[in-house]
This record gives C-alpha cells, structure tokens and sequence, in this order.
C-alpha cells in the first residue's frame, strides 16, 4: 500500500482511509470469517477491526507493512469475539443448571420457558454498560468471589462491591422497564418455594 495513502490517512483524511479500507475489506473479511465461521460474524468482526484501526492509525508505523498490523487487529478482534460468545453461552448454561437443579425432571415446556427466560435477563444484561456487564459475569456469572473479581478488574474490594450494588439497582430498573414479566416470574417462582 503506498506509504502516502497511510500518511494521509494519519492526517486525517477520510478519503485515504476509505482507500485503505476498500483495499484491505476483502482479505480482513476472509480473516475473520476463518476464525469466527459465521457470515454475518465475520462482517462485524472486520467493521469493528476498521474502526479500531482508524483509532490506533496515528500510532501505525508507515515503514511496515500496513497488511500484517490490520490483519493482528482483525484476528484479536475475532477471538474476543469469539471468547465473548462463549462466555454468553457458558453464563446462559450455567443459569440454566441453576433453574434445573431446583426442579425434579423439567418439561419440555419448563425446559423451554426456562431458556426464554435466561435469554431474556441475558438481554437485560448486554443494555448495561460493558463495564457493568463484566463486573457481574465476573461476580454472578462466573462466580468469582469479590476479592478475585477485584483482582480481575484491578479494583480494592470495597469498591468491587459497593459498584455491584449499583450495578444490580441499574439492572433492576432495566427490568423494571423493559422486562416487568421476569420480575413477575421470580416473584411467583419464589412463592412456590416458600
């Protein structure tokens, strides 16, 4: 790629970006698509290796290749992408488990209400900050302790938990407001147990 185009593009120029990405869409694509196996994936991978590529372009040394840095960008991209799916699956699993495990032998239907229901509060999750989002996997969802999930997020304890309080209210108004069924489904799952 022509060390000019770059330059431009570190000035600023959108023109010289968009040059650099109409060059480089394809193989970034391609990239992505081995890693992430989904169409659909791999397209949001490369869009989203773009934009990360557009913010850290000041920092690109123009003396290397422009190729081989895009493409460490796309490829981490994927695999935090990758890693994130599986976390989702595994924390939809284990709320599953958890449901199942105060039942007998669940119904086809109970078995399916119950995934709803996981979706569900996994939506009202992923509409927190992602911040917000990684203390509870880290805390609720994984199961950390507060003290490792502190460690994790380079937090004292003390404000590993006061944040999760705060988290926890944010989320309960995020269901108050857009899912009010949950609430409704906990309260009646509680009364049953009672």
């Amino acid at each position: 790629m022509d060390e000019q185009v770059i330059l431009q593009a570190q000035q600023g120029d959108p023109g010289a970006f968009a040059e650099l990405v109409q060059a480089h869409e394809e193989t970034a694509f391609r990239v992505a698509y081995l890693i992430v196996h989904s169409e659909a994936d791999a397209r949001d991978v490369a869009q989203e290796a773009f934009i990360h590529a557009y913010r850290a372009l000041k920092r690109f040394d123009r003396r290397q290749p422009f190729q081989p840095w895009l493409l460490r960008i796309v490829t981490n991209v994927a695999l935090n992408n990758l890693r994130a799916a599986k976390r989702r699956r595994a924390m939809g699993e284990r709320y599953e488990q958890m449901i199942d495990t105060k039942k007998s032998a669940p119904s086809v239907e109970e078995h399916i209400q119950a995934a709803e229901q996981a979706r569900r509060v996994w939506q009202a999750v992923s509409e927190l900050d992602p911040k917000d989002q990684t203390l509870l996997y880290l805390r609720y969802f994984l199961d950390a302790s507060e003290s490792e999930t502190a460690v994790a997020i380079g937090r004292p304890a003390g404000t590993v938990k006061s944040r999760l309080h705060r988290v926890l209210r944010r989320l309960r108004s995020v269901i108050e407001s857009r899912y009010p069924d949950l609430l409704r489904e906990g309260e009646a799952k509680a009364e049953n147990q009672a």
